[in-house]
């Protein structure tokens, strides 16, 4: 199994440890990090649920992932919680912009596990607790100053860093305008070519014929199929006159 050429931190201790022998050390807990040099040094799991015993892995341990499992090599250091809580990190750390404001919080980190170089830390603007949120990539070397729990940097905001992972409203956002950026340029292009088709069709093939002559035609064939049939009837007879009375007055 080889390792990955970058990896999150958060998907190193979603996994379970489990060594060489096939002992199972438990999910990861926290890291292990050395923050003057960006460097992560190792992490930190948990064995039992009962115990207030910690496991702690060196880097170099590791050679191999899967889906849901860390594989390995040798023993882990064994410690208690009190003891972890003196380590020094940034995990969690405060992120202020160049007026000292808080704009965001360390939630995670990308990292190289062949030597352990943080390369970007993940940047949150609210509680990374609740699904969908945003992230911020933040290089090492934007960071002015470090301090505990706080780092200060030149940022107006977070908009100066690149995003990781837009959200489910910020996605939906996105979207929503490259749909009406398409729509916009539909229309356009529709536009263009009514404007040209109008441009190459000349005014007098559209002008309507004159509607009086256009009754007075089929008036005047109408006339003369009617005539044409009356007068080209077989069927018509010349019917003689009755004959008159001797005594009838023909002037009455």
């Amino acid at each position: 199994m080889s390792l990955p050429d970058q990896l999150l931190l958060s998907d190193l201790l979603s996994n379970t440890v489990r060594c060489d022998l096939g002992l199972d050390h438990g999910p990861g807990v926290m890291a292990w990090m050395h923050p003057p040099v960006h460097r992560l040094l190792g992490w930190v799991s948990r064995p039992s649920a009962l115990r207030m015993s910690r496991d702690v892995w060196r880097l170099n341990q590791c050679c191999g992932f899967t889906d849901q499992q860390v594989f390995v090599r040798g023993e882990p250091a064994v410690t208690d919680q009190v003891m972890l809580e003196r380590l020094p990190t940034l995990m969690e750390a405060t992120l202020l912009d160049r007026d000292g404001e808080r704009i965001g919080s360390v939630v995670d980190l990308d990292f190289r596990p062949a030597d352990g170089a943080i390369l970007h830390y993940l940047i949150a603007r609210s509680d990374p607790r609740l699904p969908g949120s945003s992230r911020w990539r933040l290089a090492p070397d934007r960071i002015l100053d470090q301090q505990p729990g706080q780092i200060q940097t030149a940022l107006m905001g977070l908009d100066d860093l690149p995003m990781a992972r837009a959200s489910v409203r910020q996605d939906l956002l996105q979207r929503t305008q490259r749909w009406r950026d398409q729509l916009r340029v539909m229309g356009d292009r529709a536009g263009d070519r009514l404007e040209g088709w109008l441009e190459d069709s000349p005014m007098d093939d559209l002008r309507p014929e004159p509607i009086r002559s256009s009754l007075g035609d089929v008036e005047s064939e109408a006339v003369s199929e009617r005539e044409s049939e009356v007068w080209d009837d077989d069927s018509w007879e010349e019917t003689p006159s009755p004959r008159r009375r001797q005594d009838e007055d023909p002037w009455v």
